[in-house]
């Protein structure tokens, strides 16, 4: 009987894997019921966190082409299924590591390819995408109101040349 129930939740944690843009695996031994629900919160919008069997897990990473090292499969493992922006889920499972050690970060898998913890907070010392896609704007918008004023320039340049040349043909054709 528990067979069909473990068959449906490889197959609902295959399909988790493989709608999720990153998925982050966490041990949360130690923490509250309370305190998952303010990390639950604190993940976003974008983000799925559930407890979860680490030998169910592994076939259902393993069955969604995804190979994830064995260690990271010691002790109570939830995954944080990530749908939306990563940067912003890494950011808010590290803050929650920073008040709540009990939370620690194993690993994970962004776009198929698997993390470290390391590279996992680094992704979320990452500035946003919607930040870094702003910037560019910015920097865009700023190197062509540049372009611009050196456009604008030239010809300005060139009627005050012709304007002192002629005034000083005046002045030589008055002085003769």
């Amino acid at each position: 009987m528990a067979r069909p129930d473990k068959a449906a939740a490889v197959a609902e944690l295959t399909d988790k894997f493989r709608s999720s843009n990153a998925a982050v695996l966490t041990e949360y031994r130690g923490l509250t019921v309370a305190q998952l629900k303010t990390l639950r919160r604190s993940l976003g919008e974008n983000a799925q966190y559930a407890v979860v069997k680490n030998t169910l897990t592994k076939i259902a990473a393993n069955e969604a082409g995804i190979t994830l090292d064995d260690q990271l499969f010691a002790g109570p493992t939830a995954v944080a299924f990530v749908t939306g922006d990563p940067v912003e889920s890494a950011k808010g499972l590290r803050d929650f590591a920073k008040e709540n050690p009990n939370l620690v970060i194993k690993g994970g898998v962004l776009d198929g390819k698997a993390l470290s913890a390391d590279e996992i907070k680094k992704l979320a010392d990452l500035e946003s995408r919607e930040v870094l896609l702003s910037k560019l704007a910015g920097a865009m918008k700023g190197k062509q109101s540049q372009a611009a004023s050196v456009f604008q320039a030239l010809p300005s340049k060139l009627v005050r040349t012709v304007d002192a040349l002629r005034a000083k043909q005046d002045e030589q054709g008055g002085a003769e």
